[in-house]
Parts: structure tokens; sequence; C-alpha cells
């Protein structure tokens, strides 16, 4: 017989990450969206030489290159959020890698946001819910599956597909970032259409993330819903977060798509919270930047890591 599981709420999500940017004092996250081509090479051959070109083999070297990311930063950040995507291409194994990955994270202390986008309605939602946040049926009761601490999620199929994932966050203690006005160029051919009653689509948006979440804020002033809001686009973020004042901003855009420090300050409330500023490939394939050319070797990438890290930190300084 399979034995019972039984999960306590872990505490409201905002304060939990907001006491975790308090302490770490600052507001980074670092996105790990492995690319098998930019591992380094010694990685790879270690792996191959065990499995031979194959799944497994990718899966184990790109777990194998997260775990020294996360050793290089977890002393420095709140927060990390693996790309699902990154992981899922290289099918059973890859998902392996991403859940490994998730777990080890949250060993050395780090908060998760599993970027997976899910979007549907009724069972399909609670599914997707209850994998990530959630508890699963087994046999003969309920245990955690994936386990992360949030999840991003797309709302445009409006309400009924927002509400499993938010019921399962108020069970245990879970967060969402919906996506809002995000950070590629073409996003505005939607985001930014006008409509009759004069105001965005990103606005009208907005407004029904506060009407969804309005009942959920955290003894820290803050919501376990946030929205996605890019750093490429600073005047729609002043915008929203005016709409948005108890929502956590999960801000991509900075570093390699353009967006800097001064982009992302719309990004943040009077208090210097608010948001967290997610960095990929500019912090986990560091040592392949052309400042760095010279100084780190790829032995070294987690090094490198560190310090662009370090450097992201010092850039924010100020803003947040």
């Amino acid at each position: 017989m399979t034995k019972k599981v039984e999960v306590k709420a872990k505490g409201h999500f905002a304060d939990r990450l907001i006491a975790a940017i308090k302490a770490k004092k600052n507001p980074v996250c670092v996105g790990l969206d492995p690319r098998l081509k930019s591992i380094p090479e010694f990685i790879q051959k270690r792996h191959i030489a065990q499995y031979g070109e194959t799944l497994a083999a990718a899966a184990n070297a790109i777990l194998e290159f997260n775990k020294g990311i996360i050793d290089a930063v977890c002393d420095l950040v709140p927060i990390v959020k693996p790309q699902i995507a990154f992981y899922e291409q290289y099918g059973f194994s890859g998902f392996w890698a991403f859940e490994e990955t998730c777990k080890y994270a949250q060993q050395k202390g780090l908060l998760v946001i599993a970027d997976a986008k899910r979007n549907d309605i009724g069972s399909t939602a609670e599914g997707y819910a209850n994998a990530f946040l959630g508890e699963v049926e087994l046999f003969n009761g309920k245990i955690p599956s994936i386990d992360v601490d949030a999840i991003t999620v797309n709302p445009y199929l409006g309400y009924d597909g927002i509400k499993p994932f938010a019921d399962v966050c108020r069970k245990y203690g879970k967060g969402m970032f919906v996506l809002l006005k995000t950070s590629n160029p073409s996003s505005g051919d939607l985001q930014d259409q006008v409509l009759d009653e004069k105001m965005t689509n990103y606005e009208l948006m907005a407004h029904l993330i506060e009407s969804w979440s309005a009942d959920d804020v955290g003894e820290s002033g803050y919501g376990f819903m946030g929205a996605v809001v890019g750093a490429t686009y600073p005047a729609q973020a002043a915008v929203i977060r005016k709409l948005l004042p108890t929502a956590i901003f999960l801000v991509p855009g900075y570093g390699a798509q353009g967006g800097g420090a001064k982009d992302v300050m719309p990004c943040f409330n009077k208090d210097s919270l608010g948001a967290i500023v997610n960095s990929s490939r500019g912090i986990t394939f560091a040592y392949q930047a052309e400042k760095y050319a010279g100084v780190y070797q790829p032995e070294a990438y987690a090094e490198a890591a560190r310090a662009a890290t370090l450097e992201m930190i010092e850039d924010l300084k100020g803003v947040a």
C-alpha cells in the first residue's frame, strides 16, 4: 500500500519570496535555460563516454552543468527559473533533468519558478496545477509530484484557465506569474491593441489580474499571483505598476534581450520591492562572453556565472 505523504502549505509564496529577496539583498532571478552546444565540451564528453550520443547523455550533461551554476549562485540570489522547453526537447530524459534541477536548487535553499507557461481549463488545468504545485492522485492517497514554488501561466483562456492554478496556490502556499506584457518584439501585435474602452489589451489584462488576486495579499503586502512584465517595455511597465501595486513582477528581457537597469526601474514599487529580474544566458553562459575572453576557461564556467551574477547585482543597486 502506498504511504500517504502529508503536505502542508509552505506559507504565503509572496512572503517567502520577499523574505528571500531581503535576505539576499537583491531581486536577481537566474534563468536555467541550458543549450547543449554551449555546455562546456569536457562535460559533454564525460556523459557521451558513459551513455553514447543519446538523449540520456544530453540530459545528464545538462544536469551536471546546472548543478555547477546553482552551486555558484545559491548564496547570492533568491530564486531560479528553469525554462521547461530546453528540457522537454530531450524527452523523458530531459524532463528528468528538469525535475532534478528543480530539486537540487530547492535543496540549496533557492525558490524555483517553472517557466512552463501552462494554460487550459477544467480538469486539464487542474492536472497541470497539481503536477507542478500541489499533489497528484496516487493509488491510495496523494503525493507531491514536481513540486516547484511557482509557475508561469498563459491567461488567454480567461479565468477558467486561472482558477485551478489559483486554488492550488492558495492551498499549498505556491505562486504563479501570469503573462501580461512580454518582452518579445511582436508582443504588441496583441497586447498593445486598443480596445473599445480606450485601454490596451495589456491594461485590461492587468485589471483582470487585480480582480483575480485582490483577496490574496500576504503579510509582505504582495500577492501570490504575479505578472510577467518585460524589461524591454519600461513605459508600459510604469503603467502596469500603477494598476497592480500588490503584484510581484517577473521581469524577463534584461541583458541579452537588451533591457538594462534603467529599463527595469518602473517594475519596482517605492519600497524597492515588487519585482524579480531574470537573466538567463547572460549568467549561465557568461564564460563565452566577449568581455570574459581569456579570463575564464570552460572548466571555470561556474566561476564566470558567479562573476556575471555579482555584476548584475551591482548594476541593479539603486534600482531595487
